[in-house]
């Protein structure tokens, strides 16, 4: 049966967005430094990896629930960038607490990494590259991709706020492709051949008849 395409837009690959890839690239890379530079039993390990993981898997969700609600792809879509902030800071207190160095915006260092990771969205890149790196180094370069994260979302977010206005939501969407397809198989007025309910009637719909008496009515005879 072909895919009816009137409505319910079709094109929710999340893995295709800059921003799922992104994302996924920091899960990694968190997922390593964590288990490689945490001491284990610290719970930082699992709020780290939780965060990277909520910033990855929101976003998907957001992406499929959008399909039938925009507010909730907007929230889940915000929740994710909320979770890579939360992700950002617990970089920016581990190389604070330990006399590390975070990268200025104009080091040749952050220099060369904003330019690499703007080029690179395979994960797999870094899985291989941060083997070699220092934990100040594997820092911040998650510091990098998370920002570079969030600009991306924040433009989907600006993306998905001019649909809804553009579009609207689901129950429009859906208002507009029965209007539109009443209009294509000729059905007319309010609600064509269909009732109210939206059902067509099994049998055609005669007017009412007024009902006529047997019988005369006469008039009563008011009593003495």
């Amino acid at each position: 049966m072909e895919e009816d395409k009137d409505f319910l837009r079709q094109d929710n690959n999340y893995r295709s967005l800059k921003a799922f890839q992104k994302a996924e690239c920091i899960y990694d890379v968190t997922y390593y430094f964590a288990h490689k530079f945490l001491k284990t039993g610290d719970r930082t390990i699992d709020q780290m990896v939780q965060a990277a993981r909520s910033g990855k898997q929101n976003l998907a969700e957001g992406n499929i629930d959008g399909i039938t609600s925009r507010e909730m792809e907007l929230k889940l879509t915000n929740v994710n960038r909320a979770s890579l902030h939360e992700l950002l800071l617990d970089y920016e207190d581990y190389l604070r607490v330990r006399g590390l160095e975070q990268w200025k915006y104009d080091d040749p260092r952050c220099v060369q990494t904003r330019t690499f990771c703007k080029k690179h969205l395979d994960s797999a890149v870094y899985r291989e590259k941060i083997k070699k790196r220092s934990d100040e180094t594997i820092a911040n370069i998650a510091i990098t991709l998370i920002h570079q994260c969030d600009v991306l979302i924040r433009g989907l977010i600006e993306w998905k706020k001019r649909e809804f206005k553009e579009k609207g939501g689901i129950k429009e969407e859906m208002y507009r492709a029965r209007r539109d397809w009443q209009q294509r198989n000729g059905y007319g007025g309010r609600h064509g051949q269909y009732g109210a309910d939206g059902q067509k009637p099994s049998q055609p719909i005669k007017p009412s008849q007024p009902i006529k008496p047997s019988q005369p009515i006469k008039p009563s005879t008011p009593k003495e």
